[in-house]
């Protein structure tokens, strides 16, 4: 099976936060008494793209950027007039689809984002909230700086300036959180109709301050129980789900988290960005990181020496790659799209497909590769069952 060149995304790393979340595991660093050197980084983010333009440009010939991400941090903290020079500046080195979504995250509190108008204004046509719960007390027990009021009011503010396509990120199995609490969150956010919500469970990961100072969580079997009563309330409000933590009204999924899903590729530019790219050419999946300490990553000034890492995706690899994205999403991929995005053969996991389809975990589908519910809900084991 050929390799084929799928589409093209970038994203876009803005580092700085007002302060940092003790559950987050994010490449993100709080503000300290000196303001970060924001226009000074859209310089070197711009440089990082010339740089990997000219280390990719055989396998980035006439593929238009589908969707852009600007994630972090809090890239909010970044002016309107900042976002616009650096939009500008993309456009000026990629071609971008006519209908590409460029989406911003923002956090609710009113000293960490802009204006929304002068966002809309520089091209930005999708707002990700970063909620996370509706209850006041919750949001300190997450280190959040915002509140439920503040929130409202931020979601409120970016409808009246024009958007349009707003997602809201919410958590859920919260410290000491019923299901109740979760169920309230949910309808909270329903009642701002947002296009898109994502629901995702608190998990503590390694090197944060929750993992040290673990607070006390929903076990598995509540948590399950709030996912399960969250999701129907999604549904009965008129939100699919078409990924395991996402939500969407009819026509509004997320085209650049999608196209992660699918195994799409996409540059990664600022600091701890990652990339993943294919050169239908060479037949090779690659994938590239960038240093992660903002200062050390202006300082390389879009040298090689702002390269974290750069390794190719061994044949071995890819099966796993591939499922670990694909088989999140609820309706699955087409099965030839395996071969198509990874240049294998579909014998390469003819064994391991067999084997998920007797446990039950896949539908015995020719056509579609796509779990069950069982599979959904022991995905982790489904994606092991791919590797090498």
């Amino acid at each position: 099976m050929s390799l084929l060149a799928p589409p093209l995304s970038l994203y876009i790393h803005m580092p700085w936060c007002v302060k940092k979340c003790p559950y987050c595991d994010f490449n993100s660093h709080g503000l300290r008494n000196t303001p970060p050197p924001y226009a000074e980084y859209i310089d070197h983010l711009l440089a990082d793209l010339d740089a990997d333009r000219v280390d990719f440009g055989a396998a980035l010939a006439g593929r238009p950027v589908v969707s852009i991400f600007f994630g972090g941090g809090t890239p909010s903290l970044f002016s309107p007039e900042l976002i616009e020079r650096l939009l500008d500046g993309v456009r000026e080195r990629l071609p971008l689809a006519a209908d590409a979504e460029i989406t911003l995250e923002t956090n609710p509190g009113t000293v960490e984002h802009g204006r929304f108008d002068g966002y809309l204004k520089a091209g930005v046509n999708r707002i990700s909230f970063g909620v996370q719960s509706f209850d006041d007390d919750k949001l300190r027990r997450l280190g959040r700086i915002h509140s439920a009021a503040e929130a409202e009011r931020a979601v409120k503010s970016a409808q009246d300036a024009g958007y349009a396509n707003i997602n809201l990120d919410l958590m859920y199995a919260l410290p000491q959180q019923m299901l109740e609490g979760a169920l309230a969150d949910v309808d909270r956010a329903v009642a701002l109709q947002p296009t898109h919500i994502s629901h995702y469970q608190l998990t503590l990961e390694p090197n944060t301050v929750f993992a040290a100072n673990p607070p006390p969580l929903p076990d598995d079997d509540h948590a399950w129980a709030m996912q399960e009563a969250c999701e129907a309330r999604l549904a009965a409000a008129g939100y699919g789900q078409y990924e395991i933590s996402a939500y969407a009204q009819p026509g509004r999924r997320c085209a650049h988290n999608l196209n992660y899903w699918r195994f799409g590729d996409y540059l990664g530019i600022g600091a701890g960005a990652h990339g993943k790219l294919s050169d239908a050419a060479s037949g090779q999946v690659r994938r590239r990181w960038k240093s992660r300490n903002p200062r050390a990553y202006m300082d390389a000034a879009g040298t090689a020496a702002r390269i974290g890492g750069d390794q190719i995706v061994t044949a071995g690899e890819l099966p796993f790659e591939y499922m670990l994205n694909a088989l999140r999403l609820i309706d699955g991929v087409p099965l030839q799209d395996f071969g198509e995005r990874t240049g294998l053969s579909l014998t390469t996991i003819a064994t391991s497909l067999n084997d998920a389809q007797q446990r039950g975990w896949l539908h015995p589908d020719p056509q579609q590769l796509r779990t069950t519910a069982l599979g959904q809900r022991f995905l982790n084991d489904v994606i092991a069952s791919f590797l090498a």
